[in-house]
C-alpha cells in the first residue's frame, strides 16, 4: 500500500478469514501512508467465496499458488479512481430509534422500553403489504452517522435481526451494538431491492461510463430474490453503456459482499456491490 492506493480488491474464504478484522486492518495501513490532503480512507470492496458449504472445499488462487484457506487480494494504484456503489436492497418500516441497553449483539431495550415491544407496537403500526413482508425476514438498520439529522437511503448499515427472547424481551442482532446507537428496523423484498440498485446506479447514466467495473453480488439475489436470472448484471449493464460504449464487468456470486458505508468498508449481506474504474 502507498499513498497512490486508489481501492483495495478482496477475495476471500469465509471459513478462515475474519473479514471484517482483516478489512479494518487494511483500512488502517492505508490511511497510514497517506498524506492529509487524501481521502482518509481507500475503499474496499470484495466478496467471501461462496462454492463451499464446509471448511477446507474453497480454493483460493494466486499465480501459480493454489490454497483451501485464505484470501487474496490486490491493491489498486496510480492514476485510476474508484467509485463504489453498495445496494443493501432494503427500506425502513417505523421509525429510528435509540438503543438503550445491549450487550455484545443482544439489544436488551429501545428507547428505553424492552426491544421486544418496540419492535411489537412498530409491527401493529404496519400496513397490511409491509406485515406480510416480515415473514420473509426482518433486517435492522444501523445509523453511520449520527450527526445527520435525518437518516436516508445509504445511512443504514443493514444487518439481519437473528432471533427473539419472548423471556426478557431482547433482540439478537446480526452485529454487536452499543448503547447510543440509532436503528431502525428494515424489510426486503424484489421490488425494494430493484429500485434501490436502480436509484443507486442512476447517477452513473450522467457523464462518461466507467473504463470497467468489478460487481460482487449475493448468492442470494438472482433468481432466488427476483425470480429471474441475470437481473443484476442487466441493470449495471443498462446504466453504465452507451451507443458508442460498453463497460466490461467482472466478478461473481458472493457468501457475503464487502463494500463502503459511509466512510469504512463492511462485509454484507444480500447485497450487490460495485467498483467502479475510470482513467483520472
Amino acid at each position: 500500500l502507498s499513498d497512490r492506493t486508489r481501492g483495495i480488491v478482496v477475495l476471500a474464504d469465509p471459513f478462515s478469514v475474519p473479514a471484517n478484522r482483516a478489512i479494518s486492518v487494511l483500512e488502517h495501513a492505508s490511511a497510514s501512508v497517506r498524506s492529509p490532503d487524501d481521502a482518509p480512507v481507500v475503499p474496499v470492496v470484495g466478496g467471501m467465496a461462496s462454492a463451499a458449504r464446509a471448511p477446507g472445499e474453497n480454493t483460493i488462487v494466486i499465480d501459480d499458488q493454489a490454497d483451501a484457506a485464505g484470501a487474496v487480494g490486490v491493491a489498486l494504484h496510480g492514476d485510476v479512481a474508484v467509485d463504489t456503489i453498495v445496494s443493501q436492497g432494503c427500506r425502513p418500516i417505523g421509525r429510528p430509534v435509540l438503543v438503550t441497553e445491549c450487550q455484545r449483539n443482544v439489544v436488551k431495550a429501545l428507547a428505553g422500553k424492552p426491544a421486544l415491544e418496540v419492535l411489537q407496537e412498530m409491527v401493529e403500526s404496519l400496513d397490511p403489504e409491509d406485515r406480510e413482508l416480515l415473514q420473509k425476514g426482518l433486517f435492522v438498520g444501523v445509523v453511520i452517522n449520527e450527526y445527520k439529522d435525518r437518516f436516508g437511503r445509504g445511512d443504514f448499515l443493514i444487518r439481519a435481526v437473528l432471533g427473539v427472547d419472548k423471556d426478557t424481551g431482547a433482540l439478537a442482532f446480526g452485529d454487536f451494538m452499543r448503547p447510543g446507537q440509532t436503528v431502525q428496523f428494515h424489510v426486503r423484498d424484489a421490488a425494494t431491492a430493484s429500485e434501490d440498485l436502480g436509484l443507486l446506479l442512476d447517477a452513473e447514466r450522467i457523464g462518461p461510463p466507467p473504463d470497467a467495473a468489478l460487481v460482487f453480488t449475493c448468492n442470494g439475489r438472482g433468481r432466488q430474490l427476483f425470480g429471474r436470472a441475470h437481473h443484476d448484471a442487466q441493470a449495471i449493464a443498462d446504466a453504465l453503456s452507451r451507443d458508442d460504449h460498453t463497460t466490461p464487468a467482472a466478478g461473481f456470486f458472493a457468501a457475503g459482499e464487502i463494500g463502503p458505508i459511509g466512510d469504512h468498508s463492511f462485509v454484507h449481506g444480500h447485497t450487490a456491490s460495485l467498483a467502479l474504474l475510470r482513467k483520472r
